[in-house]
């Protein structure tokens, strides 16, 4: 899990440096206004708007660099609720005079774009929060899966938690499509699925006598390595193409491509 910092982003609107909104402004979902809809609760009618003691204490602990768990992370998340900020956005201008004034404005979903380009849509823990990043930004209670089926509705690659904490995280792509699917997270080298893909993708190599998959680095950053126990004294096109064919092989799978995060590999010499 990274913080919004990371990568050297652009800051707008005050916020931490990490994800801002695209040309200083909140971006529409999908071209449609939330005028006159209702926005559903989700059964959180009677909240109060706090966040949940033991998520705070575990993002605190885990920007502080403690050896929190990110598998125990992510259960906290997926079980919390979250606000997902919407904002007034003027529909309807008016130049009177030579100054121009809103006539009409609607309230609208928020997503960020990184200075790298990846779209993530921010998620709050509590009113507290929320009001820290925007105070005129109207919270909207969700459960986690929602917050993470509208992130990729909207095109998202991440979800940010807590914009303008000490807290602040972004949960990867793997972990976003965990929320929507509503399914327990899981690092890649230790999800079973992958390591069933990863087996399937290499059996097809005769060249390859054993593989396995582990931790990549940097760690915390979603990256799988795979190593590959090959002959001795084969040229570099040759090792080249049976990794270019695994990876595709991977890729290909949209299930699996949804629980790596990156993927590298590495090389060893067959015994």
């Amino acid at each position: 899990m990274t913080t919004p910092g990371d990568g050297g982003q652009q800051v707008q609107r005050g916020s931490r440096p990490g994800y801002v909104n695209e040309d200083g402004r909140p971006s529409d979902s999908v071209g449609q206004a939330w005028s006159g809809k209702t926005i559903p609760t989700h059964g959180f009618s009677e909240d109060r708007g706090d966040a949940d003691p033991e998520l705070l204490a575990a993002l605190v602990a885990c920007a502080a660099g403690a050896a929190v768990g990110e598998t125990e992370l992510m259960a906290r998340i997926a079980a919390a609720r979250w606000l997902v900020p919407v904002v007034a956005v003027p529909t309807e201008l008016d130049a009177n005079g030579g100054l121009v004034t809103d006539t009409r404005s609607e309230m609208a979903a928020v997503t960020l774009t990184a200075a790298d380009g990846r779209r993530a849509l921010p998620m709050f823990s509590s009113l507290e929060a929320l009001a820290a990043w925007d105070p005129e930004a109207r919270p909207v209670p969700v459960p986690a899966a929602s917050a993470a089926q509208s992130a990729i509705t909207e095109s998202c690659d991440a979800l940010v938690v807590d914009l303008a904490s000490p807290h602040a995280a972004v949960l990867r792509p793997s972990m976003l499509w965990a929320l929507a699917q509503e399914r327990a997270w899981a690092p890649a080298h230790l999800d079973d699925h992958v390591a069933r893909a990863v087996s399937a993708a290499v059996d097809a190599e005769p060249l390859v006598s054993a593989h396995r998959i582990e931790a990549g680095e940097p760690a915390g950053a979603g990256v799988l390595r795979v190593v590959l126990l090959l002959p001795p004294g084969l040229d570099q096109d040759t090792v080249s193409e049976v990794a270019t064919r695994i990876g595709e092989r991977i890729a290909t799978d949209g299930e699996t491509r949804a629980r790596i995060d990156a993927l590298t590999f590495a090389l060893e010499a067959a015994p």
